[in-house]
């Protein structure tokens, strides 16, 4: 069985840990565990999920849920409530229906304090880490057998109808992913026309009929290159010269959206050096399998601009491609002979995989993210397949995996920090903290362990590094990349500790490590009022105008977010209050500047675009929580009327609130089908709605939210899996597992704390 560990890791020569690997989740497989009944227990999972995979397409997180719940034997003790037709929520049934959720999440606490949780379902994390493990010769080390059937499991289990994959678990089907799911198919053993329900002949059978992987995107067709199965001149370029461009030019890397450069730094070094894996038997067959005519026939300079109109996100501007026409014809046959080959990219290579050296050390080679970790990964092989860097890389590809009863993901690089802020706030909301002091001190605990305690190592402004001393990442400390809301949110959590009893919640945080978090987040401010999430925003709009990918927009460039603006707002309001005399005048300018930010984003229709979550209702949730906690309500702001009526106006008739995904691509609300609800989503109208002031002018429809979140509250405590809920850079979700407990917990308790009851 699998089992999952949590704060495991012994420091060595390949590995080590700046807080004794608190927050670290890695899965083992141990073929001798669990009984009979456990392991049916596991495959009835799998089998629920595969019947209804096509209904439901995010997991339940189940595997691990169990585990938990089986080490502590929790049994849920408090009886299941029901509200009738036509009955008044008493405070009772509230409150019984609040204490059940509470007592069932606080049992998935792990014993470092944080709430595991799968944070995944892009469907291009995973594939390219199969294909660098099987080009280093790693494959079989990395992904013994059990692995091996797991991922197999999670590529049949997303696989669409119609044969292909979709850019995330609930798109349409894309050549990008469906590529990528076909050959990491064929890398770990099975034929032509093998897998599950035909699998591979299927997708085959996609990629022929829309024109063959000639017309994959561009990161597609870099990793192809890589592979072999593709060649590098039908690439547009990637010149790492770009690394040496003198900063006074507006196409600098410190000016491009973090992500974005750590993305093409090790892209562009692969690119730089033409690298290409072994040409295998297996190679050879892809390369006959996936084109429409041979492959020594192929135009390979006629084919860069091409896309599948699947794919097709964000359409190139003619002066893009003009740009790169420009480098293909006349930069890199430059660059590519002697004496500039010498002189200039051999300098530029040896530049950037400085860069990439530093990124590495700097976050313990887990890197920002899963797509950077393994393109990092690969390019320090390429550069010495013996190094220590290349070992230190394998040591944390553990950190990225993740089991579930849909099989073996790749994680975005985890959710600890983010997951566990907002849980703690939930459970305090819940006023239970009586009943679960040590829950609460345990994820206290936790982060005030997870805080940054430095900046990034050495001269980092010349690295293009931002201060990161004082904030909070998105998963451990470790990782390393400072987040503005991540960090307002660590903060609010340490400052409403604060305010309990010690010998419940624990000691408090030190005031100095408050002012550090309170500078991070100071330094992250535009002049717009509005805040970046990861760096200081500032770089010239039309940037973004040069995006290279096709199914992603406003990667170029940092910009400003309605949840971390909002978040921010929250975290300084509440530390003006308890530490009055800090930086008093910087604090009240920030927070008059922010909330005319969220004022001036607001979309005609009330609603605020949410970047991270879906979507509509996520952004609205946060921005009339910032606005409320600045002292803005119904009477005196005209945002917060536009922003209630919204809500109001967008309640379904069961009470609830359904969001579609695609409001988030399409830049409009765009409802659930057949008048669905979604439980998150609810949970977040519901808290905007009492953020500002609903209970006081009219409950019913907040009567109405809490009936549909009691009534779908299951047998344990547990709240059902449904639509995914996450995303990011407009067009690709992620799915949030632990979100399906947090926020209809939040909503109850706001619920149960303020609204009148009977």
């Amino acid at each position: 069985m699998w089992k999952l560990k949590t704060a495991e890791g012994v420091d060595g020569p390949y590995l080590y840990s700046t807080n004794n690997y608190v927050g670290r989740q890695t899965w083992e497989f141990d073929p001798d565990a669990g009984t009979p009944e456990e392991r049916a227990e596991v495959e009835e999972a799998r089998q629920n999920f595969y019947k209804n995979r096509f209904q439901v397409k995010p997991s339940g997180d189940l595997l691990w849920r169990m585990q938990f719940l089986r080490e502590k034997n929790f049994k849920q003790t408090i009886p299941a409530v029901k509200v009738e037709d036509g009955e008044q929520i008493s405070y009772e049934k509230a409150t019984t229906a609040l204490r059940r959720a509470v007592h069932f999440f606080s049992a998935l606490q792990a014993s470092d304090g944080h709430w595991p949780a799968e944070n995944a379902g892009p469907l291009f994390f995973l594939p390219p880490l199969v294909f660098s493990m099987y080009i280093t010769g790693h494959l079989h080390t990395v992904f013994p057998e059990e692995h091996r059937r797991e991922i197999l499991r999670y590529i049949y289990y997303h696989q669409n109808e119609d044969g292909g994959w979709g850019l995330h678990i609930e798109g349409h089907s894309t050549m990008f992913c469906t590529t990528l799911s076909y050959i990491c198919m064929r890398i770990l053993g099975l034929g032509p026309d093998g897998g599950q329900d035909n699998a591979c002949a299927r997708a085959r059978k996609w990629i022929l009929d829309h024109g063959s992987i000639t017309h994959m995107p561009s990161w597609g067709k870099t990793w192809l290159s890589i592979l072999g199965v593709f060649d590098w001149s039908g690439c547009n370029p990637m010149p790492p010269e770009f690394w040496m461009l003198p900063s006074f030019l507006p196409m600098h890397p410190a000016k491009m959206w973090c992500y974005c450069r750590m993305v093409y730094m090790p892209m562009s070094y692969l690119y730089g050096k033409r690298f290409v894996g072994p040409i295998t038997p297996l190679i050879e067959q892809l390369r006959e399998e996936l084109y429409l005519q041979p492959y020594n026939e192929i135009k390979w300079k006629k084919v860069r601009h091409l896309c599948a109109p699947e794919d097709l996100y964000y359409p190139h501007p003619l002066i893009q491609d003009l740009m790169w026409d420009s480098l293909y014809i006349c930069t890199e046959p430059l660059l590519t002979r002697w004496p500039f080959n010498k002189l200039v990219r051999e300098r530029a290579l040896q530049v950037t995989m400085k860069h990439i050296h530093y990124e590495d050390e700097n976050s313990r080679y887990i890197t920002i993210g899963c797509v950077e970790k393994v393109l990092c990964m690969l390019a320090c092989w390429a550069e010495e397949p013996n190094s220590d860097y290349f070992k230190k890389h394998l040591a944390r590809i553990p950190d990225y995996l993740w089991v579930a009863e849909d099989g073996m993901k790749m994680q975005s690089f985890g959710s600890q920090e983010w997951d566990t802020g907002f849980a703690i706030q939930a459970l305090l909301a819940s006023n239970l903290s009586d009943e679960i002091g040590p829950v609460l001190k345990r994820g206290h605990d936790f982060i005030k362990k997870s805080q940054v305690k430095d900046n990034p190592s050495g001269d980092f402004k010349k690295m293009h590094r931002h201060i990161s001393k004082g904030s909070w990442t998105f998963s451990d400390q470790d990782h390393g990349w400072q987040v503005s809301d991540c960090t307002a949110e660590g903060m609010k959590c340490c400052l409403l500790m604060s305010m309990l009893p010690p010998e419940i919640v624990g000691e408090k945080m030190e005031p100095q490590q408050l002012y550090d978090a309170v500078n991070v987040l100071l330094s992250l401010q535009s002049k717009n009022g509005g805040l970046a999430a990861w760096e200081p925003a500032g770089a010239q709009e039309w940037l973004e105008m040069l995006n290279p990918t096709e199914f992603f927009a406003d990667i170029v460039i940092e910009h400003e977010y309605v949840e971390c603006t909002a978040s921010a707002i929250h975290a300084l309001v509440l530390f003006k209050k308890l530490y009055p005399g800090h930086r008093k005048k910087e604090i009240e300018s920030f927070i008059t500047n922010a909330i005319r930010y969220l004022e001036d984003i607001q979309m005609p229709d009330g609603s605020w675009y949410g970047n991270w979550g879906v979507c509509f209702t996520y952004g609205s949730w946060f921005a009339l929580g910032g606005l409320a906690a600045a002292g803005k309500t119904y009477t005196n702001c005209l945002a917060v009327l536009k922003g209630v009526e919204f809500l109001l106006r967008t309640q379904r008739e069961n009470g609830g609130w359904g969001e579609s995904y695609k409001s988030c691509p399409d830049k409009r609300y765009v409802p659930l089908e057949e008048g669905r609800s979604n439980l998150v989503h609810t949970a977040w109208a519901m808290m905007g709605l009492i953020h500002a002031g609903q209970a006081e002018r009219d409950a019913m429809p907040l009567h109405r939210a809490a009936k549909l979140i009691i009534n779908s509250q299951l047998e344990d405590g547990d709240f059902p899996q449904q639509e995914i809920t996450g995303v990011f850079m407009k067009n690709c979700m992620l799915h949030y597992a632990a979100y399906r407990n947090i926020y209809p917990l939040w909503a109850l308790a706001e619920y149960h704390k303020h609204v009148p009851l009977a």
